[in-house]
Order: structure tokens, then sequence, then C-alpha cells
């Protein structure tokens, strides 16, 4: 076993866990105890300030410690001066609650947490009987964490123990694997117990992630599927770019095999929906599948990265993030606002650019439409939470009352993040409805622990100093969108890759914690460079996922991949947004949805705000856009949606209608069996199989034969067979 040297003198924690492994044989050294780096720990692994006990905002029973020990000297004067100070008996260690509750020796709600004579206690009673001495400002603070093996390829049910050393600001280094909270990303593969030792129960890769005093890491475990790919299936897999070299490389390590191309027919609905939101008429799909070129994929991607649509659709989606919604924001700051996004969106403005102007908006809101943001958003909380959500995929909010429990961020990170947008100040314009934003010279965010203000501080950027003259949200902006920010750019692509693979390289998307890690890193970190090194080009990102050969498999499993849904060895299946099912639906029955207040023929996804009524949108999971989390948009089914597409107006309306797809097709006369085709290509994007083709003409000349047969029954018979095509998961689902 490799012994780690370390550098420091007052390491207690370090000594004890060498001595319960067996490295030291001689006597252990009697160094002071920290209160801070050696107490807290301990503290933190028993669970004694966890939510449940002590950290509660409440405490527990008359006793209150902060959440995971974040701050030391509010613990150390519970611990010691609080309950007549019986907590800790100096004079008498053994007397201390302190000891006695752990131990069991005194009525615990707790129960017992640590063994007598074990290190927990030893280090617990040394620090008591040499007075139980508080924080100090000048000792050592830890820095950073670091778990090894990083990692490891295992064997079913085979064991790795896992070490985790600390750095300290003065260099030092410590074991710290005894008082590691540890916790596991995928517990179908990977389990871990509190020694940090891993268990491999499953095939499959995990992250195993590590805690200690408000510092993060993870490492990677994995054991690969117990298929047998041959070699020359991955030799022979298609590669279009960067992308299908990096999948395939997991894919093979994992045993997992990628599925083959998808027909012409099944890529052209897909890229329609996935980038533009629409379906392709029947003659642009059998346009698509009939050309012989070998760039037709490249001409595809360019036709629907210029199409109206595709800025509508993406327009939708960064209102969405941003939260444009009547209830905060109005009239023509409304408008103003989702203006320039469309804008953006239309222009490709790199993505840096937008951020940029956005948090660094000014003047009036109808004039300057990115200045809405900050109607939208009008606390500085709300704007450090929103902020780091939307541009930075990460969420923060544990952080406002306490260090983050599954985070680095701490409390003092949060407040120098929030004082950033300490000086926004608000007017009224003289139009109604319009609002001035503007940077003023007063203005702070007290941190409510001190009551003072912390220096204003981007999360991992530097401080400036609470007199620096100038708008800070300048400052803020540049560090947002440098390319040395390792989440803003990271963040933007995970949510692209998202939208169009069905689930993020991170997932969720927008929760990029250090302790939530990515399916296939290497493959992130290329992408991400990629889009930065093309100066945040939205297109170009999109444009390199749509013609990768990843992106362009069936959703059909091959050779037992049906398993994976995380690392894209075959197109996963999906269902479509609640917006474009019901723009679907008009586009299929040429029967335009009306929405209150916009004009006809207006689709779903052009609607600017989010609370225009419609009881479809709001069964199939449309956001309120009351939160930038993407948790907010449900896609999952519901009793609402079948009772609705069973039962509801919405369909019946537009299969009933006087002119529709079936009005037209019955003036020209045309065969049943035409009529099926054309409404198959309309709504699936293929053509009928034989046995579809046959059957259901078998049951409308059924259906005719007993309903008569006039037009008024043919085209209730033909009314069936279209709700059919609509209702069904092939036509929810992109695919």
């Amino acid at each position: 076993m490799r012994i780690r040297i370390t550098l420091h003198a007052a390491i207690p924690l370090a000594a004890l866990a060498a001595a319960r492994a067996g490295e030291v044989r001689e006597p252990l050294p009697s160094p002071p105890v920290s209160f801070r780096n050696d107490i807290q720990p301990i503290l933190t692994k028993a669970g004694c300030n966890s939510g449940a006990c002590h950290g509660a905002a409440a405490g527990k029973n008359g006793f209150r410690l902060s959440l995971r020990g974040y701050d030391d000297a509010w613990d150390h004067a519970a611990l010691t001066r609080q309950a007549s100070a019986r907590r800790v008996n100096v004079r008498h260690p053994d007397a201390s609650l302190m000891l006695r509750k752990p131990l069991g020796a005194t009525r615990h709600g707790g129960g017992q947490r640590f063994e007598e004579n074990s290190p927990e206690h030893e280090l617990l009673r040394r620090w008591i009987a040499s007075g139980a001495p508080g924080p100090k400002p000048d000792e050592p603070r830890i820095v950073s964490i670091d778990m090894e093996p990083a990692q490891a390829s295992l064997a079913l049910a085979a064991k790795q123990p896992l070490r985790v050393t600390a750095t300290y600001s003065d260099g030092a280094t410590r074991d710290v694997t005894r008082w590691v909270k540890y916790g596991t990303t995928s517990e179908g593969v990977a389990t871990v117990d509190d020694s940090g030792v891993v268990t491999l129960v499953g095939p499959g890769e995990s992250a195993i992630t590590a805690w200690f005093a408000s510092k993060v890491d993870f490492a990677r475990v994995s054991s690969p599927f117990p298929e047998t790919i041959p070699a020359e299936v991955f030799a022979r897999a298609e590669r279009r770019n960067f992308i299908d070299d990096l999948v395939l490389a997991k894919l093979e390590i994992l045993r997992i095999a990628p599925s083959s191309p998808a027909g012409d027919l099944e890529f052209v609905r897909r890229a329609y929906l996935d980038a533009a939101g629409i379906l392709p008429t029947a003659r642009e799909a059998l346009r698509y599948a009939a050309d012989p070129s070998a760039d037709k994929k490249e001409r595809l991607v360019e036709s629907l990265l210029g199409r109206e649509e595709f800025i509508d659709y993406w327009a939708y989606k960064w209102s969405d993030l941003l939260l444009l919604n009547s209830r905060k924001i109005a009239g023509d700051s409304l408008t103003a606002f989702y203006d320039f996004i469309r804008r953006s969106v239309a222009e490709n403005k790199p993505w840096d650019r937008f951020a940029r102007e956005i948090v660094t908006a000014s003047g009036s809101s109808v004039q300057n439409g990115a200045a809405g943001y900050f109607l939208i958003h009008k606390d500085p909380i709300d704007l450090t939470e929103t902020t780091s959500q939307a541009f930075l995929g990460m969420a923060i909010t544990c952080a406002r009352c306490h260090n983050h429990p599954l985070e680095k961020w701490t409390q003092d990170q949060y407040y120098g993040m929030a004082n950033l947008f300490g000086r926004v100040g608000l007017k009224n314009g003289e139009r109604a409805g319009e609002v001035l934003v503007l940077s003023t010279e007063l203005g702070e965010v007290h941190h409510p622990r001190t009551g003072k203000p912390v220096d204003p501080q981007p999360l991992d950027g530097k401080p400036i100093s609470l007199d620096a003259p100038g708008d800070r949200r300048r400052h803020l902006a540049e560090w947002l969108t440098s390319r040395e920010n390792p989440y803003f750019a990271k963040a933007i692509v995970n949510r692209v890759w998202k939208n169009y693979f069905g689930r993020g390289l991170v997932d969720p998307e927008d929760d990029l914690r250090v302790v939530n890690p990515p399916s296939n890193e290497a493959l992130l970190e290329a992408v991400t460079k990629d889009f930065t090194e093309h100066g945040f080009d939205l297109k170009h990102l999109m444009r390199t996922i749509l013609l990768s050969a990843t992106y362009g498999r069936t959703s059909r499993p091959h050779l037992g991949n049906d398993h994976d849904q995380i690392y894209y060895s075959h197109y996963v299946v999906r269902r479509l947004p609640a917006e474009v099912v019901l723009d679907a639906y008009a586009a299929v029955t040429e029967v335009p949805t009306p929405f209150p207040g916009y004009p006809d023929g207006f689709r779903a996804l052009q609607l600017r705000d989010s609370q225009v009524r419609s009881y479809f949108l709001k069964a199939f999971g449309r956001p309120e856009r009351n939160t930038t989390c993407a948790c907010e948009r449900t896609e999952s089914a519901s009793l609402a949606q079948v009772l609705h597409v069973s039962n509801g107006d919405t369909l019946d309306d537009k299969i009933r209608a006087k002119k529709n797809i079936l009005s037209r097709l019955l003036a020209r006369g045309v065969s049943d069996a035409e009529i099926l085709e054309e409404l198959y290509l309309l709504a699936l994007t293929r053509y009928p199989s034989e046995k579809e083709a046959s059957d259901t003409l078998a049951l409308i000349a059924e259906a005719r034969k007993n309903e008569g047969d006039s037009p008024e029954a043919r085209r209730l018979i033909l009314e069936d067979l279209l709700w059919g095509l609509l209702s069904g998961k092939e036509f929810l689902f992109n695919k």
C-alpha cells in the first residue's frame, strides 16, 4: 500500500487514519487538534450536522448546528457555551454530552454514532481535554480533495477501496478517507460504503462522489456488459466527425454495440422535429429519400438551419430559459425582449455575445429588449440564481442559506456573486410599461450571517473591491463569457445536446455539478472545445451534431443495446414537446389552432408568452416559466393527456373541421388507398406497410359496407383513421 507523505505536523485525522490502516507502527504524535479541520469533519461524517439532525433550520431538541459545518464560529459556540456548557466538560472530558450521547452512554435520539476508543472518540476526547479550542483565523484551510483511483474498470462483484486526500492552504496533505461523505450516481452499477469501499453490482458505469469540508470530487468506476461484440462491429461503424470517434470509443469499452444508420425517411422526420419543431411535408420527405447525391444530408441540415421555423423554435426555447411571462413583464417590454431573442437567433448571434448583452443590459426596456431580463428578475438574489442556472447550468440556491451540501459553493461565494447585481436600478420610463435599467453608485447585498456586504465576485472569478467604480455587471460578464470559464460554454453545449439526443451528456441538462459528471467526459470536453474555437457559434454546434453518424443512428436496438439510454448507441425515442405536438396536429389536419390575442394561423412555437390560455399545452407539460429549472417542463405521459386526446376538443375539432385535409382529399376524388398513403406520409413520414395497408383498407371496406357508402359515412370512417394516426405513439414520439 502506498503511503502518502504529509508535510504538516498538525494532522490528527491523517495519523488516526494511518493507525487504523496499520500503516504506522510507532506511537501516535499528539499535535493540537483543530476544531475546523478535525472536529467538524467528524460531526459531518456522523451526521450530527445533517439536515435530518442538528443541522436542520430549527435544530433538534434545542440544539442547532450549521448544516454540514459551514459556520465554525456558530458551531463552536453551540457546543461549548450553550446548555450551561454541559455539552463539553473540559475538566472531565468523559462527562461531556458530546461524547456520552454519540457513544450511547446517555440517551440519544440519534442513537450510537461511533464506538468507544474509535478514532472519532479519541480525537474528540483529546480536543475537549485540551480546552476545546475554537477555530483560529491563521490556521490552514482546505483547498481541494482528490480521490484515487480516479478511474477503474472492474469485474462484477469486485471491490475497490478509495483513498481521498485533502490539500490545505499551507501545502500540506492528509488522508481524510475515513471522514468523507460518499455517494454513487448509479446504485445499479456500484455501491460505496462509509469507509470508501466500492462494490461493482452491475454492468455499466457510475461516478462515486466524495464530499469533505465543502470540497467535492468524484471517481469513475465501470464494468463492461457481458455481451461479446465482434471488433469489426466498431471498426465498420460509420464515422462522420469526432463525435462518432469518442462515442464509439466509450461503447467499445463498455461492450455496447452501435445501431445501424437510420433510413432516409426516419432521419428526415427526426431532423425536422429536433431542429425546427415541425414535420416535413410529404413532398419534402420523399424528395430527400429519392435524392441520390452524397451530400444530401449536408444540404438538408443547411436548409433546416435557415428556415423561419428554426428561428421560431429556438427563440421559443430561449424564451423558456429566460422566463418570458406576462405576469412578470408585460406589453411592449415583453414584445421587445422576445424580439431581441428572435433577432439573436435569426442572425446566429454568438452565445457569449448574447449572454453578455443580457447580463449588462441598460436603458429602456422597450428600445433595448435585453433590459427586460431585469424586469423579470428584479432582486439581486433572483438574478444570481437565474443567471447561474441559465448560463452556467447549475443551481446554487442551497448556498443562499448555508454552504452547498452537494457542491463546492459556499455561502460567501453566493453573496459575492449576488453583490455583482447589487447596484442595478430601475425607474419608470416616459411611456406606459417602459422601465429604465441603469447602473447606480449605491447598493449592496449583505451577507445574512455577518450583516456586511461581501466583495463582489463571480463564483470562481476574481473579486473586485466594494468601492470599485463602474458597472459591476461588466466584471461578471467578462468572467461569465470567458473561454477559460469551465461552466459557461459547457452549459449551453449540454442544453443543445439534450435537444437533439433527448438526454444531456450531463443529466439533468442544467445540473452541471462536479458530483454529477457527464456520461462521456471526453466527448463533452471535445464538443465544448470545438464550440468555443468556433466563436460560440450555435449553428456550428448544431450542424456538427446533426451531421454526426451518432445522431443519424436508428432508434431500433442492435445486438442487445436496448438497455442503453445513456451512451448514444442508438437514438433514444422520446415524446414530442407540447407545442410541437399541437403545431403538428394543425399541420397534418390543415386546421390552425386559435390562440387568444394572436392572429389566425399563429403556431404554438410562435407565442411570446407562456400565459396564453391553452388546455392542451398545459396538459402536455408546457412550463409556466416561473423557474429557470428545465424540470418545469414535463414530457412524461399522464391520464389528463390520454383523456384529452381521446375526448377533448383540440384534436376532435381539427378532425371534424369542414375545411381540413380530409375535405381536400375527398374533393380530389382519390381512392381510400391513396388517402391512406398520404395520411401516413403526413403524420408518420412513411408509407404504410403492406400489412398495415391491407388490414386498414379491409377495415374501411367493412365499415363502408356496414355504415353505407355515402360521402358522409366515408368521411366518418376516414376521420377515425386520422384520429388513430394522430393519437398513436408513433406520431407523438420522435424516433
